[in-house]
């Protein structure tokens, strides 16, 4: 395969995947070894109280190609991704979830996309989402209060597997959302607001095998809401 893409950094936020990270790093790993000239693999580990540690620890060894910060206590996700965003060191950052639900080697057509399209944030969709009624309900009910306060219209705001220029992230205003779910909004919100081009991809999403997500907590839902409105407030 040939090796498309010139240099990229690519994260995971990371809490309590014991059963999944392994997997994630080492299959991440190898595509890169395939596409990627120079890449860097960063795990943000927040605050993880299993074995989670442990196994970042062995996996990593001595390849100075793969950083893990460490959050203590657990900040949050939106925290996970400002540690991965302000720490990757090259011109593209791509970040996926750690729990093993994509398939890393779809970055081809990220990257694809983004030659075709010019664009400077290339963020996923879910060809079909892997996760109960319930969820897409209320993720469809936020991404509609969003468009009406932001007039930010797209097919999934919080897909977890996004590519993006690293220019993106030197220029909008510095993202503040930690502890709820709202950072990848007000990622794209200050995005649009700067004139950075966002185009959409089909991205496959696969049942989550091992471990439980934290991203439907009711504190979470309730800090997101706050953001939301606090942003909105600022842009107004």
């Amino acid at each position: 395969m040939a090796k498309i893409i010139p240099e990229i950094s690519v994260f995971f936020p990371t809490y309590n995947e014991e059963g999944n990270v392994e997997n994630v790093i080492l299959n991440t790993k190898k595509v890169l070894e395939e596409v990627a000239q120079k890449w860097e693999i960063l795990v943000i580990n927040d605050g993880s109280t299993d074995k989670t540690s442990e196994i970042l620890n062995r996996v990593t060894g001595s390849d100075q190609r793969i950083r893990v910060i460490t959050h203590n206590p657990n900040k949050g996700y939106g925290a996970s991704l400002k540690s991965g965003f302000y720490n990757s060191k090259y011109s593209w950052i791509a970040f996926i979830d750690s729990d093993g639900q994509f398939d890393f080697s779809e970055i081809t057509n990220f990257w694809d996309k983004k030659l075709e399209s010019n664009s400077d944030l290339i963020i996923g969709y879910y060809k079909k989402r892997r996760v109960s009624l319930a969820k897409r309900v209320t993720s469809k009910l936020w991404e509609y209060l969003v468009f009406m306060l932001f007039g930010l219209k797209v097919r999934d705001i919080d897909c977890g597997f996004k590519l993006i220029s690293k220019k993106v992230i030197d220029e909008i205003p510095k993202l503040e959302s930690e502890r709820g779910a709202f950072i990848s909004s007000e990622l794209l919100i200050k995005a649009k607001k700067r004139g950075f081009k966002i185009v959409e991809i089909p991205v496959t999403h696969y049942p989550r095998l091992k471990g439980e997500g934290t991203g439907r907590n009711l504190n979470v839902i309730i800090k997101s809401f706050t953001d939301l409105l606090r942003l909105w407030k600022k842009l107004r």
